[in-house]
């Protein structure tokens, strides 16, 4: 039986075959031209076969040692996929894991998923990008980011999901506004007429308000911050569209008064990733533990 033959002698022929000199060859593995002898003969003498012929102009391949050389290069080919991909694995798993979040998530809700996480894997260092949900989506498409965490009404086309929550929207209006104190809700017409205080285009908290609403609303004032959406509100710019968990402590307080609707204001929570992909540890670990909360 032949003995098995070795990947530094296939990469061996393979550099032969390029430099056709034996001593290249070794130069180019970093061993002498005495080893490189010595595991050729090895080879051929393991198989019953001439690889290589040597004369004055060089080292050349015999016709056996085109055919393996050949077969050489496809094993290498895939070996070095094998130790790229493996690598990479190996990177991922010692920690880098970025992630792009919509702004009420980030704010309000993956502190606790990264705080668990953190307890759970400590040698995990995550980056965060925050931004409205289609941009998020566009960064996961670009491959931008392993994870993205939206707040849309629907299900992003073309990407994997794996809902991991709800949110609830609501019409929120300083404790002085007329809307304060009415006994009725108003009508989707009314809050159409009504400028408002939203989100900019293209987050998830105006996609989800333009479709309950079901037309264009009128803008008071647009903003891609939440903080500058509450302060409007409590400044009695006008009614604020914001999720109910951004200004939970202001209702509690008695500054904001959440103003009741005839709307279906709740929309999920997703977590996204790119179809074609697998998601690994720790990104499914994050997954896990934001659809546990």
């Amino acid at each position: 039986m032949a003995s098995r033959i070795d990947l530094e002698s296939l990469r061996l022929i393979v550099a032969i075959d390029r430099h056709h000199s034996l001593g290249a060859a070794a130069r180019e593995l970093g061993i002498s031209q005495p080893a490189a002898s010595a595991r050729l003969r090895s080879v051929e003498s393991g198989y019953g076969l001439s690889l290589v012929s040597r004369s004055t102009r060089g080292s050349n391949l015999t016709e056996d040692g085109q055919a393996v050389c050949s077969w050489a290069e496809n094993v290498l080919r895939e070996v070095d996929t094998l130790q790229a991909g493996v690598a990479a694995l190996s990177e991922q798993r010692k920690g880098g894991l970025e992630i792009a979040a919509s702004l009420t998530i980030a704010e309000y809700f993956l502190p606790r998923w990264l705080g668990e996480m953190q307890r759970t894997r400590p040698d995990v260092h995550t980056a965060l990008r925050v931004m409205n949900s289609a941009e998020v989506e566009a960064q996961v498409r670009r491959r931008d980011v392993q994870l993205g965490f939206t707040e849309s009404p629907e299900r992003p086309r073309g990407l994997s999901t794996r809902r991991v929550g709800s949110d609830r929207l609501a019409v929120v209006v300083a404790a002085r506004h007329e809307w304060a104190r009415r006994v009725y809700a108003p009508t989707a017409d009314e809050l159409a007429q009504t400028p408002l205080v939203l989100r900019e285009a293209g987050s998830g908290t105006r996609e989800t308000f333009d479709r309950a609403l079901g037309t264009e609303p009128r803008i008071a004032l647009e903003a891609s911050s939440t903080s500058a959406l509450v302060g409007a509100a409590v400044n009695g710019v006008g009614p604020a569209v914001v999720s109910e968990v951004a200004v939970r402590s202001h209702l509690d307080a008695g500054v904001l008064v959440e103003v009741t609707t005839q709307l279906d204001l709740r929309r999920p929570l997703f977590a996204i990733w790119r179809a074609d992909e697998t998601l690994r540890s720790p990104a499914t670990d994050l997954v896990a533990i934001a659809a546990q909360r």
